[in-house]
């Protein structure tokens, strides 16, 4: 069976909004072949009951449910496989965060910039928040030295960390990185943020998956580096927009465990970028 276009979706303790984003999608316009594929990530029972309820209006989404948490891109890569292992033909695969809006032109402004879907093997669409924050394009050029140094900083103490946290709040105006102002140029990008992406055939006459070193955090780099590895570019596509909830999936975890998690991320992170 061919599709026009493939979702993907990783689900932990926030079903409902996977409904919501289900939902969404089955008003899109003009968009009368697709697929829709949930992987759950060990969610607690009535979480699990609840996602199994869309099932119910909508027996055609696929549910996948994994015995533990995998994280994030390695969750995907559970959905991506599935879709591999089943045949399944897709012109555009779009991934990432079940909290995502789609709003009904989301497949007609796809069709009307095709262009960059022909060119590029993965696009970062324009995503903004509820309350109209723009979050792409997330990082334009390659993250400076002295940020890279804030970043070890960070990441070498909880209480330094939110000491930073603090500062940065503080000097936002001056310390906040702009780029997410260039909101209205559509161009090539370092990362995107990793909320959403959507991959091209182009991606996929070069990878199987997604490279997924990490639990969670870090995605937008590893991305870009999975690219960069076959010369590859990641363009930012500002006439594809969506709404994201955002922190959804992470709304009910304590601040210092997200701290941690992100720490073993940066870990990681310094193997492929070094600080000298």
């Amino acid at each position: 069976m061919a599709y026009n276009l493939g979702f993907v979706f990783t689900n932990y303790n926030n079903s409902l909004d996977s409904i919501k984003t289900v939902e969404s999608i089955f008003k899109i316009k003009e968009l009368n072949s697709f697929i829709i594929v949930i992987v759950d990530n060990n969610s607690n029972n009535d979480q699990i009951k609840t996602l199994q309820d869309i099932k119910i209006k909508y027996p055609l989404v696929q549910l996948i449910f994994n015995n533990e948490n995998l994280g994030y891109f390695k969750g995907l890569n559970i959905g991506i496989r599935y879709i591999r292992e089943h045949n399944i033909i897709i012109k555009y695969l779009i991934i990432g965060n079940n909290d995502l809006y789609f709003p009904t032109d989301f497949y007609k402004n796809i069709i009307s910039n095709e262009s960059s879907f022909h060119r590029y093997s993965v696009i970062s669409p324009n995503i903004v928040t509820e309350d109209g924050i723009y979050q792409n394009p997330h990082v334009i050029k390659k993250i400076s030295k002295f940020r890279e140094v804030i970043y070890d900083l960070y990441f070498s103490n909880y209480i330094i960390a939110k000491y930073i946290k603090k500062f940065a709040i503080i000097s936002n105006f001056i310390t906040d990185r702009s780029d997410e102002k260039s909101y209205k140029k559509s161009q090539i990008i370092y990362q995107g943020h990793g909320s959403c992406y959507i991959l091209t055939p182009l991606f996929f006459e070069h990878f199987q998956e997604l490279f997924a070193p990490t639990f969670l955090m870090g995605e937008e780099f590893f991305l870009s580096y999975q690219l960069n590895q076959k010369n590859l570019k990641l363009f930012y596509e500002s006439n594809v927009k969506l709404v994201h909830k955002w922190h959804a999936s992470i709304n009910n975890v304590p601040p210092k465990k997200i701290w941690e998690i992100a720490k073993e991320s940066h870990k990681i992170y310094r193997k492929y970028i070094k600080l000298i």
